[in-house]
């Protein structure tokens, strides 16, 4: 019986298996510490009737996708809070609004008028889909999480700004 050699092996990319392999790998890349596409500030704050800004940092090669922020746990189910409509226009959904800068490389979005309510988890990310070799499928949006806090207490009209640079 003849072993096979690598030689004899087709190629591994146009088999089910090596397609399998290379959605794989994409996947582990947007988990891996280090590989994120995104970047900004874990947590930020403000107090109650104060509002608050984060900026979001993105690669060159997402400059022309939607980004959003949504509170988490962003589900396809539910809607984005707020999400881009193209460069230098903000959007506004409520007390949320959401303007990309291309130019910078960056997103920002603002709450206004801040409740005990509003904090908790959200989600700054990047609209994206994955269609290779007429696959056409969803991936995890590149994104992080942002943790904001708003420590109970007497309203004020203190606002923070919070930015990443890298």
């Amino acid at each position: 019986m003849k072993r096979l050699q690598p030689l004899d092996a087709p190629p591994l990319e146009s088999s089910p298996w090596g397609l399998a392999m290379r959605l794989l790998e994409a996947l582990l890349l947007l988990w891996v510490p280090g590989s994120l596409c995104l970047s900004g500030p874990s947590t930020v704050s403000g107090a109650v009737g104060g509002s608050l800004s984060v900026q979001c940092r993105y690669k060159e090669e997402y400059k022309e996708f939607d980004k959003y922020w949504c509170r988490q746990p962003c589900l396809l189910i539910w809607h984005q809070a707020v999400e881009t409509r193209g460069a230098n226009v903000e959007v506004r959904s409520g007390r949320v609004s959401i303007v990309d800068r291309p130019e910078d490389l960056t997103f920002t979005v603002t709450l206004e008028n801040l409740t005990a309510q509003d904090a908790g988890k959200y989600r700054c990310g990047v609209a994206t889909i994955l269609q290779e070799e007429g696959l056409l499928g969803f991936l995890p949006d590149p994104f992080f999480q942002v943790q904001v806090i708003v420590p109970p207490g007497p309203s004020s009209a203190a606002s923070t700004s919070c930015s990443w640079s890298s």
